[in-house]
């Protein structure tokens, strides 16, 4: 069963007030639909124990509509108002901001910050723009995290732009766009699957660029070098897919870690706010199953703990190349799912491929 949920709720720092809830059996965002009996079920303690809707409910109405589409709910106008779709990347899940008509973001960071809250918001990981192509390419992507910081780039959040153009378009079947981020140009693919693969373009190895102040030790690059993290020394190799990365595969004492026993809220912050980071940085925790299949847990510049991070996982592989544990062609295993991952020799390219889905699409008062 696929239920698509239409929420309606303003936003204040302290509490979602309304919310209304359409719900159809055979929902899909880009069709027509008619509520079904499924939305007679559907009571508040149901929607509370949905993981996909962190909401604070105090009343609720269930009604039918028809003729609605996405497109038509996201061309409404109205003062105040920003209309949505939630979309997850293995569980790194997005905001996204039909802002086609403007370069100018329709939210601002601190109004993203509240967005996001997953108790007194949507709840989200960060908030994504559509908006108008630059410099010949197709699309612009931005994306303001959680805490209201900008990245460079975000690998879930560009497959989950990707098919939202999509289904913005209603385009069908295999299909591929140009997108300007901060980290230059991206080339996502629609595949027949449904899938999304990602030309995530050529890592980035040279320290001062990623960048890292920890001394190049492999010409100009950073491979397995050692980093003090309150008074335990780590290897780590560090890279930029448009975005600072810090990836490790153990300590010096201990180079094989199991992620599911690291404590990541407590190590995680002392990697992002090191001062050998003055961008701060994203770190991945990864364990080796095999040169074909890794597994790893990151903490998110801006984002903390998140179930799946795509720019980490091209990183983590290409990591894992230079020390020489890994093939180029993987399978990164996240809290949130597997991505494919390959670093091609032959135009230095990293490729990413992975789901990215639609959760609901609402409307929330600024």
């Amino acid at each position: 069963m696929s239920v698509a949920t239409i929420v309606s709720a303003p936003l204040t720092s302290s509490n979602i007030r309304s919310l209304s809830i359409i719900s159809s059996s055979s929902f899909s965002p880009i069709n027509s639909f008619k509520c079904s009996s499924v939305a007679l079920k559907l009571t508040t303690t149901s929607l509370l124990r949905n993981p996909n809707l962190r909401f604070s409910v105090s009343a609720m109405s269930v009604a039918a509509q028809e003729n609605l589409s996405q497109t038509a709910f996201l061309d409404r106008r109205e003062t105040g108002v920003l209309h949505f779709v939630k979309y997850h990347g293995l569980g790194n899940d997005f905001i996204m901001v039909n802002n086609l008509d403007s370069m100018e973001p329709k939210v601002t960071p601190e109004q993203a910050v509240k967005l996001c809250d997953r108790n007194f918001g949507i709840g989200a990981d960060g908030v994504i723009f559509a908006m108008p192509g630059y410099n010949g390419t197709d699309y612009t992507m931005r994306i303001f995290n959680s805490d209201g910081s900008e990245p460079e780039m975000c690998g879930n959040g560009v497959r989950c732009f990707a098919k939202f153009i999509s289904d913005l378009n209603s385009l069908p079947g295999k299909q591929s766009f140009t997108v300007h981020t901060g980290a230059g140009l991206i080339v996502p693919e629609i595949q027949d699957d449904g899938k999304v693969k990602v030309d995530m373009g050529e890592p980035v190895l040279k320290a001062s660029d990623v960048p890292t102040k920890i001394a190049p030790n492999k010409d100009e690059s950073v491979v397995k070098a050692k980093i003090e993290v309150d008074g335990v020394n780590w290897n780590v190799t560090c890279v930029s897919m448009g975005n600072p990365h810090c990836v490790t595969f153990g300590t010096q004492d201990n180079e094989n870690l199991v992620v599911d026993e690291l404590n990541l809220a407590e190590v995680g912050p002392k990697f992002e706010h090191h001062p050998l980071f003055p961008a701060r940085t994203n770190t991945e925790f990864v364990q080796v199953f095999s040169r074909s299949h890794l597994k790893m847990r990151v903490w998110e510049r801006g984002a903390g703990a998140t179930l799946a991070c795509g720019t980490g996982a091209c990183a983590v592989v290409v990591a894992a190349i230079l020390e020489g544990c890994s093939e180029r062609k993987c399978r990164v295993d996240l809290p949130g799912g597997p991505l494919e991952i390959e670093w091609r020799e032959e135009n230095n390219h990293v490729y990413m491929t992975g789901p990215a889905e639609v959760v609901f699409y609402g409307s929330v008062e600024l």
